[in-house]
């Protein structure tokens, strides 16, 4: 089964359609699909569900499809840096289905485990719990979560084998991992692809089973916030 794939608009040939829904990888900029962000934007297609921590900044990112307007509703748990995300919120123009980040991880890990729901204290009395069903243990409340099981996964790792195995780089795995598992078809970009049996078994964070197309390319890596000491004087 061929798994690599020239392009990231080679690699997401046939798989878009209006109204999907597609869980990205990332937290901030860090560790984000940016290819096959930009190859969706490309691709035209509408009416897209989100599932990822965050929406990018304005510009970048998944910020590119609040641009052209391709997003019509967002499950995350950060508004955060994006004005245009706010404004299309607040304006009535883009859905959003808030999660805490915690919850929001482990609903994409439960669909990739194919559990359909668990039960959290997280946002028990709050509008979070807002037409969940709440059940009790030992005294406390609990509320229901379901699993997200994504149209499509589009995910960002450091390394990758031709059977789809992945590495990720330090905090950049972040949401990958929960996200690649959640999709019934995951498309990765990787920085480099090596040959097969070059990854330690003990490395590799995501096996290839969850993932079904992968492309190496070179990314802009941009930073959200840059954070500098004053140099001290000489």
């Amino acid at each position: 089964m061929k798994k690599v794939y020239d392009s990231a608009s080679e690699a997401l040939d046939g798989l878009l359609s209006d109204g999907m829904l597609i869980a990205a990888g990332g937290f901030g900029l860090c560790g984000i699909p940016e290819l096959l962000i930009d190859a969706i934007v490309d691709s035209g297609v509408k009416d897209l569900t989100i599932a990822s921590n965050n929406c990018g900044v304005d510009g970048f990112g998944l910020g590119k499809l609040l641009d052209t307007k391709q997003i019509r509703k967002m499950m995350s748990s950060y508004v955060g840096e994006n004005a245009e995300f706010m404004r299309q919120y607040l304006s009535g123009e883009l859905e959003l289905e808030f999660n805490p980040q915690g919850t929001l991880a482990e609903r994409m890990r439960a669909g990739g485990c194919g559990i359909p729901g668990f039960y959290t204290k997280t946002g028990v009395g709050t509008v979070i719990a807002d037409g969940k069903e709440v059940k009790s243990w030992g005294g406390e409340d609990y509320i229901l979560e379901e699993g997200i099981f994504a149209d499509l996964s589009i995910v960002k790792a450091w390394k990758a084998d031709d059977t789809g195995n992945l590495i990720f780089r330090k905090t950049a795995r972040n949401f990958n991992p929960p996200a690649a598992m959640c999709g019934k078809i995951c498309v990765a970009e990787v920085e480099e692809i090596v040959p097969r049996g070059s990854l330690d078994p003990d490395h590799i964070h995501l096996p290839g089973i969850y993932v079904h197309r992968v492309i190496q390319g070179e990314h802009e890596k941009r930073i959200e916030q840059r954070t500098t000491r004053k140099r001290e004087e000489a």
